[in-house]
């Protein structure tokens, strides 16, 4: 960009401010010169004068250039941006353009970090991952984001165990190890030198949200970015909602969803419950989940985030979709809490109606799922593991009223899972997965999609052989729907999976 731009949207950006503008809540972060302190667009307090602000895109910008987070709008509870670089989405790629988008998945990649079997990536890894040396990441990213990659995880990990210290009573030394630390001593250090006080003088400025022997669990928050369509979200889930596993409600004031818990990672496997719960005032989503989840609560927030959507751009998706689905400014693609779930689910409703499926999959919870003990009335079981639908005879699945060519493709998938290191979830290679997906039997492109948009999180898949989008688009009547739906659909892109969406929706309603 040059100077005149830069002062451009940095005024934009104070107008957001004194707006307390929530669309651009972790788009931006404003640093104030006068109190070193850099603060979300949405903070309470008051607007700092235009001359002692400075504006930056990420929260380790900010840190590299000496502020400290506030401690009033929490920027660690910032929805987080996207990878794809909104500058350069509609003009033709040059090689600045590809360098600034690879920059931005290695950033993608580092912010979630909770996916790489419960470790921290490195800078090999990162750099293996994209294709390149890790000298040329490291150059790119600091060209792109103004610090290093190690400095940009190092912000991560402390916004991570700044939240952790002020919503939950976890030990200290148990927040460094969330937090991706590999001992107190690095963490306290780390802690003090970039936010000026210890996590115990944190923890002490906060009364800790923590747990009670009336309200059991923890209890955190997470934010996202309006406009977000809370009723048609859980809606969708509400029709696919499989007894035993989850439950919503949908009463105004009390909009939530409540789900069973099963997370894996470095072969540990870890079982709970969880209850989301929205508060639209505020822009947040009130988290409580089960005391058994504290080992993989990153992953879980993760997953959170990943299952109801909170990351995403509204301003971005909306500016090229608005005009094609004008009533779909809110909506957002449904994730997963589990890819494996996800994909054995999209495979039992192959060709079948919404309710059909969600009545195989219902008996398959029954058949193979582990029963589990929660607070919550009617939440006893657990979506089945990859192991035991992998060792399940072709009689038992039968019995359940599955026909043979899905089971052929559930136990693949499942063996897939295990023994060849099929990963489904945000931050997979989505072209590799996709592939790999393919490969099995009885899995096809509509799924294969599907799964890439739900489990995958990739903002630009399209099922274009979909009989429902086809209606949508109007062009059932047509020998060549798939092609022609393929052909309509270049216009949305990088964003096909919200136009899918708001394609279903429109056609629902």
């Amino acid at each position: 960009m040059t100077g005149l731009e830069d002062e451009s949207m940095n005024e934009q950006r104070y107008l957001a401010l004194m707006a307390r503008d929530a669309r651009f809540d972790g788009l931006f972060f404003a640093g104030v010169t006068s109190t070193g302190i850099y603060c979300r667009p949405v903070c309470r307090v008051r607007t700092p004068k235009r001359e002692n602000c400075r504006f930056f895109s990420q929260p380790a910008q900010a840190e590299g250039a000496g502020f400290r987070p506030c401690l009033r709008c929490r920027p660690e509870l910032a929805p987080r941006g996207h990878p794809i670089n909104r500058e350069v989405e509609s003009r033709v790629w040059s090689m600045q353009d590809a360098s600034s988008i690879l920059a931005g998945q290695a950033a993608d990649l580092i912010d979630r970090y909770e996916n790489w079997n419960g470790a921290t990536p490195s800078m090999q890894q990162l750099a293996q991952r994209l294709g390149v040396s890790d000298r040329h990441l490291r150059r790119i990213f600091e060209a792109r984001f103004g610090v290093s990659p190690l400095q940009y995880l190092q912000t991560r990990r402390l916004l991570s165990a700044k939240q952790f210290l002020t919503d939950t009573t976890l030990p200290v030394s148990e927040v460094a190890r969330l937090s991706g630390f590999a001992s107190v001593r690095s963490f306290n250090t780390a802690f003090a030198q970039h936010y000026a006080l210890n996590p115990s003088q944190l923890r002490r400025s906060h009364a800790a949200g923590g747990s009670s022997r009336a309200d059991p669990g923890l209890n955190l928050k997470l934010a996202y970015r309006p406009p977000y369509d809370v009723p048609a979200m859980l809606q969708f889930f509400a029709s696919r909602s499989v007894a035993g596993t989850e439950q919503v409600t949908l009463l105004p004031g009390h909009r939530s969803i409540s789900k069973t818990v099963s997370v894996e990672i470095c072969q540990q496997h870890y079982s709970g419950w969880l209850v989301a719960r929205f508060d639209a005032v505020g822009h947040r989503l009130e988290l409580r989940l089960s005391d058994s989840l504290r080992p993989v609560l990153p992953a879980l927030l993760a997953r959170v985030r990943s299952l109801l959507d909170l990351d995403a751009d509204p301003l971005a998706i909306n500016s090229l979709l608005h005009a094609s689905f004008p009533q779909g400014d809110g909506l957002r693609v449904p994730g997963s809490l589990d890819g494996f779930e996800l994909a054995v689910r999209a495979v039992l409703g192959q060709q079948i109606t919404v309710a059909a499926a969600r009545t195989l999959t219902t008996r398959l919870v029954q058949a193979f799922g582990e029963p589990i003990q929660t607070p919550i009335d009617g939440l006893n079981r657990l979506f089945p593991r990859a192991a035991a639908l992998a060792n399940a005879s072709p009689d038992a699945l039968g019995r359940l009223g599955i026909v043979k060519q899905r089971q052929a493709a559930i136990q693949a998938l499942a063996r897939a899972v295990l023994t060849q290191g099929l990963q489904l979830h945000a931050g997979a290679d989505v072209q590799a997965t996709m592939s790999a997906l393919q490969a099995l039997p009885g899995i096809g492109d509509w799924t294969a999609q599907y799964i890439a948009m739900r489990a995958l999180r990739w903002p630009d898949a399209f099922p274009a052989g979909d009989v429902a989008l086809h209606r949508a688009l109007g062009l059932q009547n047509s020998k060549h729907s798939a092609k022609e739906a393929e052909l309509k659909s270049k216009a949305w892109q990088p964003w096909r999976s919200y136009a899918v969406i708001r394609a279903w929706q429109e056609l629902a309603t």
